[in-house]
């Protein structure tokens, strides 16, 4: 999800209610879109240098041996993963910017993780699997398309600029789809769950845009 530690539930609703309002007042909209080979920085955004943390006040605490990762679903190979057998996967390093749909972009980020597509390869979705959707430890599900996880850009990062990426930030492992708003790469990942069908995550059914492409402006559906 997307704030600090130990929130009280009753200000956890309120920062919700917040940004459901923004989703329906359009905040932070330009009604502009954009080339993403002609234009770095989608409409709308600011370049900051730092990783502001965002999230609603639950922040699991994964530990090695609390870790696993299921991808599972309509795959003909379902996996499940503790941290030893994750790190054990072919391991690649990539750079990509993140967006935020709160305005702020980040350019240059270095990673290290596990690429979807080696995760696809096996576990090998069954014909007609056409969408994804994410499990997080605190509860959290947002859903991308199976042709939007299976992209060479796409990772399950643990780290981040040569540091191992800390709890506040999704720790110990998350999820990367740089052409996405950040929301679609869940924190905490647990679950990875094809579908025949699709099926909207938190913000998703809370007036966020189901694609959440970031040069569209897909801030808001």
């Amino acid at each position: 999800m997307d704030e600090t530690d130990n929130v009280p539930e009753g200000a956890r609703e309120k920062l919700i209610e917040r940004k459901q309002g923004w989703a329906r007042d359009g905040r932070l909209l330009t009604g502009t879109t954009a080339d993403p080979a002609a234009q770095r920085l989608p409409p709308g955004q600011r370049l900051v240098k730092d990783w502001p943390v965002l999230d609603l006040g639950i922040q699991p605490d994964i530990t090695p041996q609390k870790f696993r990762l299921d991808v599972d679903g309509a795959v003909l190979h379902p996996l499940s993963l503790d941290l030893d057998a994750f790190m054990a996967l072919p391991q690649t390093d990539s750079v990509s910017d993140m967006h935020c749909v709160t305005q702020w972009s980040n350019y240059d980020n270095r990673w290290r993780g596990v690429s979807a597509r080696d995760l696809l390869a096996r576990a090998q979705p069954k014909p007609g699997a056409n969408h994804v959707i994410f499990h997080a430890h605190d509860g959290y599900t947002t859903n991308v398309r199976l042709d939007q996880f299976d992209a060479p850009d796409v990772f399950l990062v643990h780290t981040w600029n040569e540091q191992p990426i800390p709890r506040v930030h999704g720790g110990p492992v998350r999820v990367l789809i740089p052409r996405l708003y950040l929301w679609k790469s869940a924190k905490w990942v647990r679950r990875i769950e094809l579908r025949a069908s699709d099926r909207p995550g938190f913000w998703e059914t809370r007036g966020y845009h189901n694609n959440a492409d970031p040069w569209l402006e897909e801030r808001y559906g």
